[in-house]
């Protein structure tokens, strides 16, 4: 079901755009829609696609949504002071020194917050930062999840040196040697199969990304069961971490993964559009008025370039959603000031009307607004800060 661009019209009448809304009915269904895909195993909710403190602590008031992954140590610092979870993985290793005084000056975040490591030096750089003789401090091994089907092709993200079952022993042996550290999990990012849609493209595409992805998860599940195994010969493991939204079925199907990794599910950006196998809805969206009207098919938006990261082009630009019939100019596209939207929908657009669009990715819409106003129906339920709204900007 979807909201019309009237009631989203209607519940933020008061309300000057730009601005930026949660629709709850989306945002839980497609929770209760996580939780389905993943058969009962618990899944740890991904801070960096959210990026809202609220929304973090109604997904973890939820049955099946299990402790936090952070993309910041700094931001899993801060959440642990303030009790949002007792359990955070910081899913990217850090160099950040105060940050990790921070850490080492709290025993209630050392005991919530497991860092991130897939090197000894990544043990120096702790040790270079808090001296020698520290507290303990919970790490988790990264385990390269990429694809490599041949000598010198790379399938996937670029993350951990560790791919091998060895090779991973090796590094948790000199982790379990090191005094002042507790290795206490494994996590590997299938990010070909967890973050690439398989219905995305064209049909030779498509078919060609579904057979890559079959063929990794199966590669996967092989290697990270024997890397598993390998590593609790050396350390009594707490968790072990896989997957992301596009690929909880095949991760969780994993005997040895014991919980799963979520977050752009919740929120349903438009890089999530392309999948067979599930369909969020829509939940982020944000609002534009029309300034201008410069022809009698054109519409100019205030504002609007809210490009996302990663590989420049179409599928990074924000999409017009509401009123339907809408699409940017490509030879503007998204502006810093001004967003042109033409279509069949835009000759009856008068200035001051307001056009509704979805943003490429989950988390980053929250770095644009300070504040999202949750929907439900045709009202503003609660008005909530994000992360930017709460003065805090973690890279």
């Amino acid at each position: 079901m979807t909201t019309s661009a009237h009631g989203y019209d209607l519940a933020t009448k008061d309300l000057d755009p730009p601005l930026a809304i949660v629709d709850l009915d989306a945002f839980d269904a497609n929770a209760d829609d996580l939780l389905r895909r993943a058969a009962g195993k618990p899944i740890r909710v991904v801070s960096k696609s959210v990026r809202c403190r609220a929304l973090l602590e109604r997904a973890l008031a939820r049955d099946g949504f299990e402790g936090l992954m952070c993309y910041s140590l700094a931001e899993a610092v801060w959440h642990a002071e303030l009790g949002t979870s007792d359990d955070i993985v910081v899913a990217y290793p850090t160099a950040d020194h105060e940050a990790l005084r921070r850490l080492a000056a709290s025993e209630r975040a050392r005991a919530a917050v497991t860092i991130m490591v897939d090197s000894t030096e990544h043990l120096d750089l702790v040790d270079a930062a808090l001296g020698h003789g520290h507290p303990d401090i919970r790490v988790c091994l990264e385990l390269d999840a990429s694809w490599r089907p041949l000598p010198g092709v790379h399938v996937g993200t670029r993350r951990s040196p560790v791919f091998k079952p060895g090779q991973a022993a090796a590094v948790a042996r000199q982790i379990v040697a090191r005094p002042g550290f507790r290795l206490v999990g494994m996590m590997a990012y299938e990010g070909q199969i967890a973050g690439l849609g398989d219905a995305a493209g064209r049909g030779v595409q498509n078919r060609v990304i579904g057979w890559m992805q079959r063929r990794s998860a199966a590669e996967l599940a092989r290697r990270r069961s024997a890397a598993v195994r390998a590593v609790r010969e050396v350390a009594d493991l707490e968790f072990v971490n896989g997957g992301g939204t596009g690929s909880i079925e095949t991760t969780g199907a994993e005997n040895v993964v014991t919980e799963i990794a979520a977050g752009s599910g919740f929120l349903a950006p438009t890089l999530f559009d392309g999948y067979s196998h599930f369909q969020p809805r829509p939940a982020a969206l944000f609002a534009l008025p029309v300034v201008r009207r410069p022809a009698k098919n054109v519409a100019t938006l205030f504002s609007g370039g809210y490009i996302a990261s990663g590989p420049t082009g179409p599928s990074r630009v924000p999409s017009p959603y509401l009123p339907e019939g809408l699409r940017l100019l490509g030879f503007e596209g998204a502006g810093e000031v001004q967003t042109p939207v033409t279509g069949e929908a835009a000759r009856t657009l008068r200035l001051g009307d307001r056009v509704w669009l979805r943003h490429a990715k989950a988390g980053e819409l929250a770095e644009r607004f300070l504040q999202y106003h949750l929907v439900r129906g045709s009202q503003v339920e609660r008005t909530v800060p994000t992360y930017r709204g709460e003065g805090q900007s973690f890279g």
